[in-house]
């Protein structure tokens, strides 16, 4: 018996060798790519391989739609029941809800202390609602509807049952900006309701208390002391609720004694405010005595004429 060849016959060794294919159509396939992406030579190819394979993609995409819904339509009996159930159980908790409205009710009473304040006193104000705080974390401000289109003002006082919530800073078409009591140097003259003294209230910014300022370490404040508005300033009206002494630090090296309020009007919680109108202008302050006889005076340096 005669043995089998070991290397197959001639015939099969035709072409290039596997290797000088591969490095071929290698450079090829490289030298595609660098031109599809260089020169987009081969866009309308893809477009015209997507166009004819949607027929295709649409046809594979059948069977699950169909499948879909048949799982749709023999959906379980027992879901739907345990569906219901959790519905019936919902609507009973509304329900409850609805009934008891004790944060309604709250904002109810809240809103007729601010009507009570404003048939009480006589005071022209109008009630509005607060729609959003600030988003700069650095600023205390709050942002109320009826802007220009309403009676709200420039500079109009906000006030709450509780007291002086911040001043109109700036009217919109459709809403106005608060700017709170809490924001920082925002000033609200103020007075000592015990004892009269007079002084100016100013914020301190977020999560810090108001503070009453250059006031001396003898100045007959103490804690629990109510603050209320002065009126001094021609923006909030006398006798106003601002805030109370919460803290005071009697130094007798320093020059001024340290005392912080806590506000008394619902500066981050009210949801509806009442906006005062803006008084009447004060008149204009008298001329200095000194002044007077400066302006009086000749200028320096230029003799008198006989």
């Amino acid at each position: 018996m005669g043995h089998l060849p070991a290397e197959p016959p001639p015939f099969f060794h035709r072409g290039p060798s596997p290797l000088a294919r591969l490095a071929f159509f290698g450079l090829v396939s490289l030298a595609l790519l660098f031109a599809d992406t260089r020169y987009r030579t081969l866009e309308t190819l893809r477009e015209g391989a997507a166009i004819a394979l949607f027929p295709l993609q649409q046809a594979a995409r059948v069977p699950g739609m169909v499948l879909g819904r048949i799982a749709a339509s023999f959906a379980s009996v027992s879901a739907l029941a345990e569906e219901n159930a959790k519905l019936r159980q919902q609507l009973a908790a509304q329900a409850a809800n609805a009934q008891g409205l004790a944060s309604e009710r709250l904002e109810n009473a809240r809103l007729r202390a601010l009507l009570g304040i404003q048939g009480d006193d006589g005071v022209d104000a109008t009630v509005v609602e607060v729609l959003f705080a600030g988003r700069d974390p650095f600023s205390q401000k709050l942002f109320v509807g009826r802007g220009s289109e309403g009676p709200v003002q420039l500079g109009a006082a906000v006030i709450d049952a509780d007291g002086v919530v911040g001043q109109v800073t700036r009217v919109h078409p459709h809403l106005a900006e608060v700017t709170l009591i809490t924001d920082k140097d925002h000033a609200v003259p103020v007075q000592v309701e015990r004892s009269g003294v007079r002084s100016v209230l100013f914020g301190a910014g977020t999560g810090r208390l108001p503070q009453l300022r250059f006031m001396a370490p003898n100045a007959d404040v103490e804690v629990g002391d109510t603050l209320v508005t002065s009126g001094i300033d021609g923006t909030y009206p006398p006798g106003l609720a601002v805030a109370r002494v919460v803290a005071l630090e009697r130094d007798a090296g320093q020059v001024f004694a340290r005392i912080s309020a806590r506000p008394l009007a619902g500066v981050d919680r009210s949801r509806h405010l009442l906006v005062l109108s803006v008084p009447v202008a004060l008149p204009p302050r008298p001329e200095e005595p000194a002044d007077a006889e400066a302006a009086r005076k000749p200028g320096s340096g230029k003799a008198r004429r006989p």
